[in-house]
């Protein structure tokens, strides 16, 4: 499903949310809204991924830390399920926020898990994803 189809669905948010899709992660992906919090911001880039959409991820990577492209290497990936395990500050009173989650997904078949503690910062009346940590 691409991202237009799924806007045009009220498919669930690939996020985990108990929310659809246009009125979850698809109004950051496909609209003019920026994520309120750390936790928002870190959601819709996990759905960005699911949806291949680069674009939104170089959008919302900090420009100190942000990559000059996203470079796939042909991996046809399956994401498969977001479990956000903590969350530390990146509330609208802070100027720094962490994430921790669990996605997982597959490649060619086999099953991957990636646990990441993502830090964010607010600048410019938004958040952006700054660095992670992979456990």
């Amino acid at each position: 499903i691409t991202s237009v189809d799924r806007m045009k669905t009220s498919a669930p948010c690939p996020c985990g949310a108990d929310l659809p899709y246009a009125a979850c992660c698809g109004r950051f992906l496909d609209g003019v809204l920026r994520p309120e919090t750390a936790e928002a911001l870190m959601r819709s880039r996990y759905v960005a991924h699911v949806l291949d959409r680069a674009d939104y991820l170089l959008r919302t990577w900090h420009p100190a830390t942000r990559p000059a492209t996203i470079d796939r290497e042909g991996e046809l990936v399956r994401w498969l399920g977001l479990k956000v395990v903590r969350v530390a500050a990146g509330g609208s009173e802070d100027a720094r926020g962490i994430v921790e989650f669990v996605a997982r997904y597959k490649i060619a078949g086999r099953a991957h898990r990636l646990h990441e503690i993502s830090r964010f910062v607010w600048e410019d009346g938004q958040w952006f994803y700054w660095d992670a940590v992979k456990e």
